[in-house]
């Protein structure tokens, strides 16, 4: 991963995509190769936890390891190729003003809100209630076993000396921004992060924007 940022030249007025994702919800897009893809950090230190699908064959997904074991790094950031299961280039990150994101981290779920932090946390919103009621009508073709290993966009997840992970405040700020191309149709889908028990989001989870550009 390269350690600089870069701003876009794209103009947010000539998007044909621009679309406010709410605090703490789903949302699902479909991209074809060539578009590129925004999600802008409105308001600083939010988490958006997010999986890609070949939009052709959605068996095709997103890849951690082999994202992890392309970059030889655990984090992403300008220039970073997001791998398929199969192998295969998914998007390629062209302008970023963050600088970081993590691969390691996941999704919350209620299992691991009870494990990390209470047995009275089982029952607060998360990222794999997100991904279920997204894909609940089946309208797109995902099932619950399609949810894989997500990337967390401006997510902050430190390995520890020992081999453990962190979740701590985030490294974004309002206004901050991923773009990325599409190096194959895609389908989208995020969890806008409703975590309120670790720093990840501030304890406050805000609305991101989601933009995207035709290919020319």
């Amino acid at each position: 991963m390269s350690a600089t940022t870069q701003v876009s030249t794209l103009d947010p007025a000539t998007a044909s995509l621009d679309q406010v994702v709410p605090a703490g919800e789903p949302w699902m897009t479909r991209l074809q190769k060539g578009q590129i893809f925004r999600i802008v950090d409105l308001e600083g230190n939010q988490a958006v936890d997010t999986l890609f699908f070949n939009a052709d064959d959605l068996h095709e997904h997103y890849s951690a390891p082999r994202t992890i074991q392309a970059q030889r790094a655990l984090y992403l950031g300008l220039g970073s190729t997001l791998m398929s299961s199969d192998g295969r280039p998914m998007l390629t990150i062209t302008a970023d003003t963050c600088g970081r994101h993590d691969t390691l981290g996941g999704a919350c779920s209620c299992e691991s809100n009870t494990v990390r932090y209470a047995l009275e946390k089982r029952f607060m919103h998360s990222c794999r209630d997100n991904y279920m009621s997204a894909i609940a009508n089946g309208t797109d073709g995902l099932s619950k076993r399609d949810i894989a290993s997500n990337i967390n966009f401006f997510m902050n997840v430190p390995v520890t000396r020992e081999g453990g992970l962190t979740f701590e405040d985030g490294i974004s700020a309002p206004g901050k921004y991923v773009e990325m191309r599409a190096e194959m149709n895609l389908l989208v889908l995020i969890s806008n992060c409703p975590q309120l028990n670790n720093p990840c989001n501030g304890y406050n989870p805000t609305p991101v924007r989601c933009l995207a550009w035709d290919s020319h």
